[in-house]
């Protein structure tokens, strides 16, 4: 996403600044007002956008649910039952940090999970995302789903 931010937002910039140098009508100036707008938050804006989300999002587990609290510009609460859960993804770095994905992983994810366009996520999976000991809580999370189906 990176090298592709990089082109699009350099081009746009580029573009604008030509066309405002070079004595255009208004109207080509304001035309690519949205691709430098646009350019620049793929560029830097989707990282900060990324820092309030996360800041914004907490997890929790009990002995019967899964619950998600996250959104920066409304609050979204999601709330799985671990009876009825059948998927729990775990992917670990060598950090012992992960992600746990709960559900079925939509194929078509890796094309807009990089951009942090405020509302992709509803196209993910829910998932447990950034946390430190990813083992131990996935762990924690098949134990409470064993409790839960055994009692």
């Amino acid at each position: 996403m990176i090298p592709f931010s990089l082109l699009w937002g350099g081009f746009a910039i580029f573009w604008e600044v030509g066309v405002i140098s070079s004595g255009a009508p208004f109207f080509f100036c304001l035309f690519g007002v949205p691709f430098v707008l646009v350019g620049l938050y793929i560029m830097i804006g989707r990282f900060f956008f990324d820092a309030q989300q996360r800041a914004r999002t907490f997890y929790g587990v009990s002995y019967k649910r899964i619950i998600i609290v996250s959104g920066v510009f409304s609050r979204t609460i999601k709330s799985l039952s671990l009876k009825t859960l059948s998927d729990i993804i775990l992917t670990e770095k060598s950090d012992r940090s992960g992600v746990i994905a709960f559900g079925p992983t939509n194929p078509f994810v890796w094309m807009y999970g990089g951009i942090a366009w405020p509302g992709m996520g509803q196209h993910q999976s829910p998932c447990f995302d950034g946390i430190l000991d990813a083992k131990g809580v996935y762990e924690t999370i098949r134990r409470a789903q064993e409790t839960n189906s055994n009692g």
